[in-house]
């Protein structure tokens, strides 16, 4: 997911967004314990997936 596509979700997008990457993210580490995971790659790009949307919620919030 690259940094434009991101800024132009809503907030409510980014958000529920964010729960499905966690969920995700959560699941394939279940599956990387279990010894199923074969792409490690996708478990390094989701969490950097995570990390862009949680910056661009940061920079949206008011108070800065």
């Amino acid at each position: 997911m690259k940094i434009k596509e991101i800024r132009q979700k809503t907030k409510k997008e980014l958000r529920d967004n964010l729960a499905a990457l966690r969920e995700k993210l959560r699941e394939m580490r279940f599956n990387l314990a279990s010894g199923k995971v074969k792409n490690i790659r996708e478990f390094h790009q989701t969490k950097k997936d995570i990390a862009k949307i949680l910056t661009i919620l940061k920079e949206n919030e008011p108070g800065k």
